[in-house]
């Protein structure tokens, strides 16, 4: 797969590349919604002899265009995303950089300099898609060149909702992470390191692997829940229990960590690259009053994780 950066002005020589067919949108999550329209892309590419592309942006929109509602943390960061995409056998990725500059851009110059620049001949996008200064441009406005063809993709419905980016924010913000999954196609997962923790779990009978995201990730709200684990280079799924939160039982205003519990499971891991996959929501988190009933309460939570994940 190859990454192309573009820029504006966009000085940047395609020459190299040949025709594709390319989806376009921000695609955060690569939930079942960008989903269809990759997979209808790449419909459209083999049936045409065209390499399969995806156009996007970095950063996200917001950071430039909303300062009250900009969008910092992801549910799949740019090189997760990049990988996400290279699994999906994608040729081209156009990654244009979304500057307050490009932010001001003429619809038609967007198209004509981007678009048909970048030898694209056929146009794939979600209904709502918008372009160009203010959003000016829809579907509608591309389906009128006659250098390309455009193919509107309509919404993706999960019992009459819409499947979206903030929708699954907003699920994984309220602890309905059998939502978000479902939404994602998948369970929602996390690449990070295993670093040095308190070493408190150790002493109570629970070990813990203490995990720092790599990326800045929108992560799941504070609370307990069944995931498995994956260690990089160790084909072997784990299971275990993830905590969220910031240990209201031992501190107050500490910073948020994630720690996994790991089942039957005796070894040192630290430096080790994990991912994280989250599967169901055990609890919210506690304050409890003292060791005794904390560590009850970590019992119970990996009981009710070892059942939700017998199936894993």
């Amino acid at each position: 797969m190859e990454i192309i950066k573009l820029h504006y002005p966009n000085d940047e020589v395609l020459s190299n590349i040949e025709p594709s067919a390319a989806a376009l949108g921000f695609f955060d999550g690569l939930h079942l919604g960008h989903i269809d329209v990759i997979d209808t892309m790449k419909e459209i590419a083999e049936a045409n002899g065209l390499k399969k592309a995806v156009m996007t942006f970095d950063p996200h929109p917001s950071v430039v265009l909303d300062p009250k509602k900009q969008r910092t943390t992801y549910l799949t960061p740019f090189d997760i995303k990049m990988k996400k995409l290279e699994e999906l056998d994608i040729d081209y990725v156009f990654v244009i950089n979304f500057s307050s500059a490009f932010a001001g851009l003429d619809k038609d110059y967007f198209v004509k300099e981007y678009i048909i620049g970048s030898k694209i001949k056929e146009v794939i996008a979600g209904f709502d898609y918008t372009y160009g200064k203010k959003g000016s441009g829809t579907v509608a406005d591309l389906k009128q060149y006659e250098e390309f063809n455009t193919t509107e993709v309509d919404k993706h419905e999960l019992d009459d909702d819409k499947v979206s980016t903030t929708r699954i924010r907003e699920y994984l913000d309220n602890h309905e992470l059998d939502n978000a999954n479902a939404a994602l196609g998948r369970a929602y997962d996390i690449e990070g390191i295993v670093v040095q923790g308190e070493k408190r779990g150790r002493t109570i009978g629970f070990p813990t692997a203490n995990i720092e995201p790599n990326y800045r990730y929108f992560m799941p709200a504070k609370g307990s829940y069944a995931v498995t684990m994956t260690i990089e280079n160790d084909d072997t799924v784990y299971k275990g229990v993830a905590s969220v939160g910031v240990k209201p039982t031992f501190h107050d205003n500490a910073r948020l960590t994630t720690e996994v519990y790991i089942f039957d499971f005796a070894r040192d891991i630290y430096g080790e690259n994990v991912t994280v996959h989250w599967h169901h929501f055990v609890r919210d988190e506690e304050k409890f009053d003292g060791i005794e009933p904390l560590i009850a309460a970590i019992d119970s939570d990996a009981q009710i994780a070892r059942r939700m994940l017998q199936d894993k």
